[in-house]
């Protein structure tokens, strides 16, 4: 099917921030490849990045039902966003999934909205719901890291990028207040070793315990690092009780900084510490190095092409999918169990990538 024409694309994306940010350079390639206007319906979660992406001129959001979201989206809203959709009258739309996901909800979206071509991975016949059908091969076959997997989708329909990077947008005129506010409020001087310590989670599963970052944290400052524990305004009591745990040389940040100034503030960071969350991803955008404990979900969300070392760990039985794609992942690529790092692994991670 040709898609030469295609000038008005509408990519969907329903989960969170770091799916979307791997997304990019796919979204990038159907941009430039087709000179089009890119349209993207995403989470209210994942539509805080979208300022900060340049390949995405509008956005519209939805949260759907079939992806795990704290907002409750009925029916009514199901049926508003398919009049929203054909009202804009898309050449067609891309949906972009993790290998576990089933794409055909949002398929019906763009069938029902008229849209006249559909491009996405499927695992069963979709027939007429996705007529531009990449059969799923994944994970029994082979497993692809995320953004080559997206990658490789619009290929299929000839949109290609010579440059695969995450991209942001970074506003480098706020490095100069951020610095202030580090020297001055968060006792953090730039001109010394530092890096920032993410410690918080979307889901308990992925969580570090905060005793084995308190840990962490001691030995990472008895060589001489600062740490800034950053999060959100609702992870402040995290970052403060860490904070207060390590003692001095670490300094909470929780709530501090805006999504533009964290952007801006991870850009200039030597290393970023964290566990696989979205902020990992938005370092790989920023070219600035990670260090990741990676709890054992999706192993194809590691960080992209940005200097990294992964320390993973299993997840607890109780916390495991019953996603049965997840169940296969867990009973072959994860069947051998690993246990949670330890401090002395994370700080000789840190280490070898802070060049000591």
């Amino acid at each position: 099917m040709n898609w030469s024409g295609c000038k008005n694309i509408l990519c969907i994306r329903p989960d969170n921030m770091g799916d979307l940010l791997m997304s990019g350079p796919a979204i990038r390639a159907l941009k430039h490849t087709f000179n089009a206007r890119i349209t993207v319906l995403t989470s209210s979660m994942a539509a805080v990045i979208t300022p900060f992406m340049p390949e995405i001129d509008e956005v519209l959001i939805f949260d759907v039902p079939w992806v795990k979201s704290s907002v409750e989206a009925g029916p009514n809203n199901f049926a508003q966003t398919v009049e929203l959709l054909k009202a804009r009258q898309f050449d067609a739309a891309v949906i972009f999934t993790v290998f576990s996901q089933n794409p055909l909800p949002s398929a019906m979206l763009a069938y029902l909205a008229g849209i006249p071509k559909v491009l996405a991975y499927c695992r069963e016949n979709p027939y007429q719901l996705i007529n531009c059908w990449v059969p799923e091969k994944e994970p029994y076959q082979f497993i692809k890291h995320q953004v080559q997997r997206d990658l490789d989708l619009v290929a299929s329909v000839g949109a290609h990028t010579t440059d695969s990077q995450l991209q942001l947008k970074i506003d480098q005129t706020l490095w100069e207040s951020i610095t202030q506010m580090l020297n001055q409020e968060l006792d953090t001087d730039t001109n010394k070793p530092w890096m920032i310590l993410h410690p918080g989670v979307s889901e308990k599963k992925r969580e570090y315990p905060p005793l084995q970052w308190a840990l962490t944290g001691k030995e990472l400052v008895k060589k001489g690092y600062q740490l800034l524990i950053t999060g959100s305004a609702s992870e402040r009591r995290l970052t403060d009780e860490l904070a207060s745990a390590i003692g001095h040389g670490a300094v909470a940040a929780g709530g501090k900084f805006s999504l533009q100034e964290f952007i801006c503030l991870i850009a200039h960071s030597p290393l970023l510490l964290s566990v696989n969350t979205g902020t990992i991803h938005i370092a790989a955008a920023t070219q600035t190095p990670v260090v990741v404990l990676y709890a054992q979900t999706n192993p194809q969300h590691t960080p992209w092409q940005v200097p990294h070392i992964v320390l993973p760990f299993s997840i607890p039985d109780n916390l495991k999918s019953n996603n049965q794609v997840i169940v296969h992942l867990d009973n072959t690529v994860y069947n051998k169990s690993d246990p949670m790092p330890l401090p002395e692994e994370i700080l000789n991670a840190v280490e070898a990538l802070m060049g000591n």
